[in-house]
Parts: structure tokens; C-alpha cells; sequence
């Protein structure tokens, strides 16, 4: 029975429902069939410091994958999941005897219908005082064993029971100690869970319950409420309402198992695939064993007095209300915020007083930004004499906003430490220099996309001026800034490779490879639609008005070793750079930081889970990963122990705003230091969290001219905050006796817990273990031939000259052609040098052949290529002949062909692996079949398949073109039609076509090739054209016609 009107308010408030959950979560959800999106991440207390009691789900943490195994996309690859459950006994593999009654089997976890089977009553008498929540976990713990012994198949936790009577156990727990008696006494394949708890309402609560042993869910007061939002005309159609709040549910879900790479349901439920936040060992031996907690915190006394505050203000006299706690959006009275308008203020008036009267009037522009039109007196001539009203950094300033943060309440484990002297304090002259330690200094990876062009290149600018770097993000950067003060000195490759060639690459101080981003680990960056105007689609090579989501993991890193060999690409490319690796905090962070020093990258970057974000679930905001002080200590503690310390530089980011964090960082063992959200604060930024609606009222995060004509940010403003901070570093150096920041470096003996925390903070601090051994770094490992080709042809390139050559090649030989394309790209850019080169190869050619090749350049292989051939080549032609006496439908190449290419040409005169041409931005292909995923997330290119494709064909693919032959009946069902059609050729087509066929025969040989040629135009009606819907034809035939013609005009 569903709880009726006057219940439903009283069952809400008692199983924390709140007004924010209510607005930004179901009503959301009921309306779009999705959780929302947010921006600039969490920056509340953690869920053990908050100020208003947090649902246990708070304090579990979402796990996910980086590097070791790969992330799934569960929007694009969705054939590949399933959310189906079974319920009932499951008889034992292996043994054999009568027949059992069958399944129950279900197309997901999620139902309405009140579920059937042994109740257990997940509910307790406030009258048996803060123990009775353990007590009624470890009854129905015994309850569940004895339902499973007495032959019961369906074991139902129920909140039923709660009422004016009786308090609820939260559902999580309730499952949670039942799925464990269940299997620690070996009877859990005897029956299947259902949580019929009232407070599961989003995803994450989903997620929670099913991987702590959940089989189903019916989330009774979720549905209720959808149906009152209904009712009162807040969401339209209560069937409609609750058929997507369910679909928001399953998507959130599948979205929580693609982050760890988990495809089916069956490998998510019971695997407790989250990390613990606060929680204390008795909670998670009892309900979550095998979880880590590493700082313990909240045992069942502090969770059941939680529960009775709730409660009890539930079932008072009166109407109760539901709380706001503010835990989203500040609010006066809410929930603490360590980017409050306060803070917010103070910032500005320390790199700029200017600012504090920008607000007052940017304020008034965020109203007007919904479309009406913008007053003249506030364009840009009255930001600019704002700008020369400006008085400059001001450090009395700067000293009241260090004051307001470090006077703030507990919200991160860092505030849980003190800083204990080395000695006695020095004078300031005798600490190193501000410049020394703004070297260590780096805003942190924002995209040109994300962010508006002159928000972009301030930063840059102000980092450059005072010797720290920027961070370019993944968005590409106008090669206009190469060379000059505003280049980004970091530049990103992230997993779609937006904006990656050989000039891109080559105008970088260090290459850093994104796996994960703070805000949402285990996803791939998203750009609104919005924001992909002409000049973003531009540099991203991509289609301008199309949302732009990158795929979950790099699909040339399934693996360390994969990773090493992107590392091992990157230095062809850039032998100068240094590689680093952005992973995000979790348990476990600091094996995989172990093998990004094996794989022998120069930089470990730790970022933590607050990090902030454009664009984000919001559920992936609040619920995944660990704040950076966490994965830190695990990172610094790991490495030392493998003698691997001394091989990386450790930076880490994550709401770093003043001198302290840098020092406390510094202490936990990093040597550098991002900074982000603060790096805006100093160029105007005000905290309105519309980054991801393209309305911020200042003009930094946005792409709209009439908003980004009020951008008042400066270089001057970045810089003076950066040097602000370093300076209060000196400060506290010299208080501590230190007299460098290197001094500081690994020195937990000079950190200690600040009084009786709660929190086990003394675990970050523990001393390293002595190294087993501590092996010398190998010297860089580089492509002979690569190196030799390199040499033997850059400068007949660069003078005008024609050159031939030819060599073997064997699979040890790897990136052969990398080297080449950077050095030419150092000298004239993605543009085409005067010269050409002609480069015969005969054998079995290692990975990444042909990798960030340009234009003047060409590879023939006779023989097999590794996978990754021709991935990110901005020009050149790379044509692929099989081995004599090979079978004529061979596969000649791997996985992950043309990954990021921006233009070029590929001919393969025999079959390619999987993925190929994933992520094509500019490139023209002939094959002769691929496997799955072909053509995934194309924006651009054209591909011409002359045989078989593997399932999924065009996943997310908003630009470019694909020609199929063989269009039978097997086309369709193994192409992902979400956002493409499949339809015949026009004449326009078929001429590029035929084009095509031709030059790929005069380049490989292709006997198909001949054949079809021999049959032309009969042959021509085999194929068909698949293609983005949206777009109209005639974009693809100028597209076409272009890149063809450009690539032989280059060579």
C-alpha cells in the first residue's frame, strides 16, 4: 500500500528526503528521463564533517576504472550491458539432483509492483536507545539466515513497518548486513534480495543496494512522491512521470557499472564496489566487509542518532517540512560552503577591488542572460574602464581571505591536520624565493570550450608571466598562441583526442594524459551543444552545434602497458615534453600510480573528487571518487615502498585557495600543485554554477559574445593571485623553520591531528615503509627506426626536396613516423612542408605505425601493421598492402586505426580490428572490413568499408561519412542508429566513391578494388552511405571533395 498524501510528507522528511532532492533529483529526473547536470563541483564537508546529517549512501563512494582495465560508455556501447535479474533459488553448478523452481527473470532491477516473499522488517523502537540500530541490523541479519534455512526463495527488506511507532534502519544497511549473514553462512544462492526501502530516490542509492547485495529494488516512496509532483502538475503524466524517473534510475545505474567497466548486472550486485567516506570499521565489518575506510569515522551510535533527528522531527506535531540543506546551491543557513559568497568576495578584493563592484552588475547580467537584451553601458568599453579602475593585488587583502578560510569549519581531511615545527621559525629572507615556488605552480586543466577564449588565455598569460604553467584541458588551443605568452605550457590528451596533432603537441613543455577527471571519474568529458560554436567546432574538428561527449576511457589504453606505450608515442612526437598522468583518488590509486612510473611517465597527478567541472552528472559530482588527500598519502606511501619515489614528481590538485593547502600537500608528498576553481575566483569568476547552461553572467564559462564581452578578467589578476599564494607559503616556511618547500616534501612527521577529529586522520600520516629495492630508472626507450627515418628525412622535407627510401621493419619497431611528423611540425606546423617523402616498408610493423604523421609524407608497408596504425596523423597517406601470398581477406591492421586523426589518408588493402577510425576528425580511409565499433564518435572524415562491420558501426558518430559495401540485411542490425541513417548514395557520393576505389587500388593493389572498378556503376549499387540524420547531405559532399582534394594537393 503507497503511502497517502499527509504520510507521504512524514515518510519523505523521516528517510531524509529534502526540497533539494525533491527539485533537482526526481522532479528532474520525472521530466527528462535523466539526472541532471551540473557544474563546478563539490564543495561541501565531506559527508562525516557535514553539518546536517547525510544519508549513509553519502558516505560510499563510487568506485571506477583508470588504466588498469577500461571505462565503458554506457550511452554509445549499451548492446554491450544489461541490466537483467533474476529472482528465486539458484541451484549449484555443479551438482546434480531434482529440479529446482524456475527463475524469475526480469528485463531490469527496477519494479513498481509491491514486491511478494519473506518480509524482513528493516525498521526498530526508538525506545531501545542509539543501540537499537545495531541491534535491529543484526536481527535482521538472523532473520534473513532463518527465512533462507526455512526454504524462502525471495527475501524482502522492508521499510513497511515505519511510522509514528517505529524509526527506519537505512535500506543500504538493512541490505547490506543481510547480504552478508547470507553469504558468510553460505545460503545466499538460496534466495534473492529485494529492497522495497523508502529511501532509495536516485541512482546512486540504486547503485549503493545492488552492489551491496540487492537483487531488485522497488523504491515505493520514490515512485509515491513522483506520482504527487504529478498530481500537483509539477511533471507532466504520472505514467509518463514514472516510466522515466525509472529510465533515469536504469541509465544512472548503468552509468555507476560503466565507470569500473562492468557490463552486466550479475558482476555489479553484491561486488561492494565502493569505497567507504567516514564510516567506522564496526559499520563496515558488519554491513560491508571487504570495503575500504580508510579514516573510519561514524559507528552505529552517531548513524542511529542520525536517524532519530530525522525521525523524530517527522513524526513531531505538526506539518513538517522538508528541509533545505543547501547541499547543491548556497543558501544563508545551509550547508557550508567553501566557495561561499564570503570567500567569493574576498578573493576578488585581494587580486582586484575592481571586481567587487563587477557583481553587483554581472549579477543583474545573469538575469538578463535568459535573452533579454543587454544595456549598453554595461558592454565591453564599461569593462574596460572598470579594468583601469582596478587598484591591484592588495596582501592586507590577501590576509583577511587566508583568515576567512582557515578559520572556516572542518570540511576536508586536510582541516583535520596542524602543522607542527621543524625548528625554530626563520626570517622570511631566508626562504627560497616566490618565484621558485610558483614554479611548482599550474592552473589546472580547463578546456577552451568549457571556458570562453579570453577567460582561457589569461589564464595562460598570468601563469606564463610568473614562471608557472597553464593547463590547455581537452579542448585543443588556436595554434595563433603557439609561441607566444598565451600557450599553454601542459598541454592534454584526453580521450578524444579534441584538437591533438603533431603542431599541438609539439608546442607543449609537457604532455599530460587525462584518464580521469575529479568530477566525474570513470566518464568522458562533455561539452553542451551549446557551447560548440564555429570556432570551438573549429579546433576540436568538429560539427558546431552538436553536443561533444568523449569516450569513457582512452581506447588505446586497456592496460599499463597500453599506457606505456602512449607514453612511449608521445615522446616520438615530443622528445622534449615531459608525460604526465591525471588519475583521480580512490583506493588503490597508488598501485596504478606504481605503473605509471614503470610505465615511465615523468608526472603522477593525483586530482581530488571536488574537482570542478563544466559539465557533470550530478550524481557523478557528489558520489565518486576521494578528496585528494587520501590518494595522495596511498600514492606517495606506494611508490616509496617500490623504490619508485624518486622516478616522478607528485602534483595533485583539488579546491587548493591558499598557502596551507599547498603546504599540507606538500607535507602528504607532493612536489606540485594545481589550481583551479580559485584560478577563475581570480579572474571574476562568481560562483553562479550555470557553467554547463552557457549563461555565466562574467563571461569566463561561456561561448555567447554578448557575455564574454563582459569578461573582466586579466593576466595581471591570475598572477598576483598565484604570487599571493606562493608568498604565504614563504610565510609558513619560515614559521616552521624551513627554508625551501622542497624541505617540506614528504615530511608527515610535521603534520598531526588536530584534537579528537572523529576521523582517523593519523592513517594519512603513517611513515613510509623502507623499499624493498630501489631500482635505477631505465633509460627512455625510443624507435630506432622512428629516429633513423627521422633523420634521414626531416631536412629533405623542410628544403623542398623529393626523397625514397626503404627499410624493414619487424613489430619491436614502433610510432616509425612519429618522430618525423613532430620535427616538421615544429617547423611550419599542421601546414604541409615543400618537400616529400616516400617510405617503402616490407615486414611486420609494431604499434602505432604512422602515428601523428603530417602532410609530405608517405608510408607503403607490404605486410601487417600492430594496433593504433595512423592514430592522431594530421596528414601524409599511410597504404597497407598484404604480405605475398597472404589470404585475400586478411586483417592487416589492429585495433584503433585513425584513433584521433585530423586528416590524412589510409588504405588497407585487407581487414582492420576494432574501432577503427574511432574518433576520426579530418581523415579519408579505404578498408576492407573492420570489427566493432567502427567509425565510433567520427566528427569528421570520410571511411569507405569494402567488406564486413562488426556491430555498433557509427556509435556516436555527429559528423563525417561512411560508405559500406555488402549493404545486405546484416547492415542494419549492426549499426548503432541513435544518431545516424543508412541510405543509398546520391550522384555526389558515388562520384567520391568511385574516386576513392580508384586511388586505393593504384595505391595497394587491391584486387577487390580492381574488381569492383571492373564492375562499375553495376557494382556501385552494393553500397550504402551511413551518415549522421541531422545533417544534410551536401555538408559531407564539400567535406569530402575537400579532404580529398587536400591530401593530394599535399602529397
Amino acid at each position: 500500500e503507497e503511502p497517502g498524501p499527509f504520510d507521504l510528507v512524514r515518510s519523505q522528511h523521516a528517510h531524509g528526503l529534502t526540497r533539494e532532492d525533491l527539485a533537482l533529483g526526481l522532479r528532474a529526473m520525472a521530466s527528462d528521463g535523466s539526472e541532471p547536470t551540473f557544474s563546478m563541483g563539490d564543495d561541501i564537508p565531506i559527508p562525516p564533517l557535514a553539518t546536517s546529517p547525510r544519508p549513509v549512501t553519502a558516505f560510499l563512494r563510487q568506485r571506477f576504472a583508470q588504466v588498469t582495465n577500461p571505462a565503458l560508455d554506457h550511452l554509445r556501447e549499451g548492446w554491450v550491458m544489461s541490466l537483467r535479474t533474476l529472482l528465486g533459488t539458484r541451484p549449484p553448478l555443479l551438482e546434480e539432483g531434482p529440479a529446482d523452481p524456475p527463475l524469475v527473470e526480469l528485463d531490469t532491477f527496477l519494479f513498481e509492483g509491491s514486491p511478494t516473499g519473506e518480509r524482513l522488517d528493516a525498521s526498530w523502537d526508538p525506545a531501545e536507545g542509539p543501540h537499537g540500530l545495531e541491534t535491529a541490523l543484526r536481527r535482521l541479519a538472523e532473520d534473513a539466515s532463518a527465512a533462507a534455512r526455512a526454504g524462502g526463495s525471495t527475501l524482502v527488506v522492508s521499510h513497511a513497518a515505519v511510522g509514528p511507532a517505529r524509526a527506519p534502519v537505512p535500506g543500504v544497511l538493512a541490505v547490506g548486513a543481510a547480504h552478508t549473514a547470507l553469504v558468510e553462512r553460505g545460503l545466499r544462492p538460496q534466495v534473492s534480495i529485494v529492497a522495497a526501502v523508502d529511501d532509495a530516490f536516485g541512482s546512486h542509492d540504486a547503485a549503493c543496494l545492488l552492489t551491496c547485495g540487492a537483487d531488485a529494488l522497488h523504491p515505493r516512496l520514490a515512485l509515491a512522491s513522483v506520482d504527487v509532483l504529478a498530481a500537483e502538475g509539477r511533471v507532466p503524466d504520472a505514467v509518463a512521470a514514472r516510466a522515466r524517473y525509472r529510465q533515469a534510475v536504469e541509465r544512472g545505474v548503468r552509468r555507476s557499472m560503466s565507470r569500473l567497466g562492468i557490463s552486466v548486472l550479475d558482476s555489479y550486485r553484491g561486488a561492494r564496489a565502493v569505497d567507504a567516506l567516514g564510516l567506522a570499521a564496526e559499520v563496515v565489518e558488519l554491513c560491508f566487509p571487504g570495503v575500504a575506510s580508510e579514516l573510519g569515522g561514524l559507528g552505529f551510535r552517531e548513524l542511529a542518532g542520525q536517524v532519530l533527528e530525522r525521525w523524530r522531527a517527522a513524526f513531531a506535531d505538526g506539518r513538517p517540512e522538508l528541509a533545505n540543506p543547501g547541499r547543491v546551491k548556497f543558501h544563508l543557513g545551509g550547508e557550508y560552503h567553501a566557495t561561499n559568497p564570503g570567500v567569493v568576495r574576498a578573493l576578488h578584493g585581494t587580486v582586484d577591488p575592481g571586481l567587487t563592484r563587477l557583481r553587483s552588475t554581472a549579477a543583474g547580467g545573469g538575469q538578463r542572460a535568459a535573452g533579454t537584451p543587454e544595456p549598453r553601458a554595461n558592454g565591453r568599453a564599461a569593462v574596460h574602464l572598470l579594468q583601469r579602475a582596478a587598484a591591484g593585488p592588495d596582501p592586507e587583502a590577501f590576509a583577511r581571505f587566508v583568515h576567512l578560510v582557515e578559520e572556516r569549519p572542518p570540511t576536508a581531511p586536510r582541516d583535520l591536520l596542524e602543522l607542527a615545527p621543524a625548528d625554530r621559525p626563520v626570517t622570511l629572507d631566508r626562504v627560497e624565493g616566490a618565484e621558485a615556488i610558483l614554479a611548482r605552480f599550474s592552473t589546472a586543466a580547463i578546456s577552451l570550450g568549457a571556458i570562453s577564449p579570453e577567460a582561457h588565455e589569461a589564464l595562460a598569460a598570468g601563469a606564463n608571466r610568473i614562471g608557472a604553467r597553464s593547463n590547455s584541458g581537452e579542448g585543443g588551443e588556436d595554434p595563433a598562441r603557439y609561441g607566444t605568452e598565451t600557450v599553454s605550457r601542459i598541454k592534454q590528451v584526453a580521450s578524444a583526442r579534441f584538437g591533438v596533432t603533431p603542431a599541438y603537441l609539439m608546442s607543449a613543455d609537457e604532455l599530460q594524459i587525462k584518464i580521469a577527471q575529479g568530477s566525474k571519474p570513470g566518464e568522458g568529458g562533455q561539452l553542451p551543444a551549446a557551447k560548440v560554436v564555429d570556432h570551438i567546432a573549429a579546433l576540436r574538428h568538429a560539427q558546431p552545434g552538436i553536443e561533444l561527449i568523449s569516450p569513457a576511457p582512452h581506447h588505446d589504453i586497456y592496460s599499463i602497458e597500453d599506457l606505456a606505450q602512449l607514453v612511449f608515442d608521445l615522446r616520438q612526437v615530443n622528445p622534449m615534453a615531459d608525460v604526465s598522468v591525471k588519475l583521480v583518488a580512490e583506493m588503490g590509486v597508488g598501485t596504478v600510480a606504481a605503473g605509471v612510473a614503470k610505465a615511465l611517465a615523468d608526472v603522477v597527478h593525483v586530482a581530488g573528487a571536488d574537482g570542478g567541472t563544466g559539465a557533470s552528472p550530478l550524481v557523478s559530482i557528489k558520489h565518486a571518487g576521494l578528496p585528494w588527500e587520501l590518494g595522495l598519502a596511498e600514492t606517495r606511501r606506494r611508490l616509496v615502498e617500490e623504490g619508485l619515489r624518486e622516478r616522478v614528481r607528485l602534483r595533485v590538485d583539488g579546491g587548493f585557495r591558499i598557502g596551507r593547502d599547498v603546504v599540507v600537500a606538500a607535507m602528504l608528498g607532493a612536489d606540485e600543485f594545481s589550481f583551479g576553481t580559485a584560478a577563475l575566483l581570480a579572474e571574476g569568476c562568481l560562483m553562479v554554477r550555470t557553467c554547463h547552461l552557457d549563461t555565466c553572467p562574467v563571461g569566463i564559462a561561456t561561448q555567447r559574445p554578448e557575455l564574454r564581452a563582459r569578461f573582466a578578467g586579466t593576466p595581471e589578476m591570475v598572477s598576483a593571485y598565484l604570487t599571493l599564494v606562493a608568498e604565504d607559503v614563504r610565510r609558513i616556511l619560515a614559521s616552521l623553520g624551513l627554508r625551501s618547500l622542497e624541505e617540506a616534501v614528504g615530511r608527515t612527521d610535521l603534520l598531526r591531528p588536530a584534537g579528537a577529529t572523529g576521523l582517523a586522520v593519523e592513517r594519512l600520516l603513517e611513515p613510509d615503509g623502507a623499499p624493498a629495492f630501489a631500482p635505477s630508472p631505465p633509460p627512455r626507450p625510443r624507435s630506432r627506426l622512428g629516429d633513423r627515418l627521422a633523420e634521414e628525412a626531416a631536412a629533405a622535407l623542410l628544403r623542398g626536396d623529393g626523397l625514397e627510401l626503404s627499410y624493414g621493419i619487424t613489430n619491436r619497431d614502433r610510432a616509425v613516423g612519429a618522430r618525423l611528423g613532430g620535427a616538421v611540425a615544429a617547423a611550419v606546423g599542421d601546414g604541409p612542408p615543400p618537400g616529400r617523402v616516400r617510405v617503402r616498408l616490407t615486414g611486420d610493423a609494431g604499434q602505432s605505425l604512422g602515428a601523428f604523421l603530417v602532410d609530405g609524407v608517405e608510408l607503403r608497408l607490404e605486410g601487417t601493421a600492430n594496433d593504433g596504425v595512423g592514430k592522431g596523423m594530421a596528414g601524409g597517406r599511410i597504404a597497407i598492402a598484404p604480405p605475398r601470398g597472404a589470404a585475400p581477406s586478411a586483417v592487416l591492421v589492429g585495433n584503433a586505426a585513425l584513433y584521433g586523426a585530423t586528416g590524412g589518408e589510409l588504405f588497407v588493402a585487407g581487414g582492420a580490428g576494432e574501432r577503427f577510425a574511432v574518433r576520426n576528425s579530418g581523415a579519408v580511409a579505404v578498408v576492407e572490413g573492420v570489427g566493432a565499433n567502427g567509425c565510433e564518435y567520427m566528427t569528421g572524415g570520410v571511411v569507405v568499408v569494402l567488406g564486413d562491420v562488426g556491430p555498433n558501426l557509427g556509435a556516436g558518430m555527429t559528423g563525417g561519412v561512411a560508405y559500406v559495401l555488402r549493404a545486405d540485411a546484416r547492415l542494419a542490425p549492426r549499426t548503432n542508429r541513435d544518431l545516424v541513417e543508412i541510405v543509398e548514395p546520391s550522384g555526389v557520393d558515388l562520384h567520391e566513391l568511385l574516386h576513392l576505389l580508384r586511388r586505393h587500388h593504384r595505391h595497394t593493389g587491391s584486387e577487390l578494388a580492381a574488381r569492383l572498378l571492373a564492375g562499375w556503376p553495376r557494382s556501385a549499387r552494393a553500397f550504402r552511405r551511413v551518415a549522421p540524420r541531422d545533417a544534410p547531405a551536401r555538408v559531407y559532399e564539400m567535406e569530402t571533395s575537400a579532404t580529398s582534394t587536400g591530401n593530394r594537393r599535399a602529397l
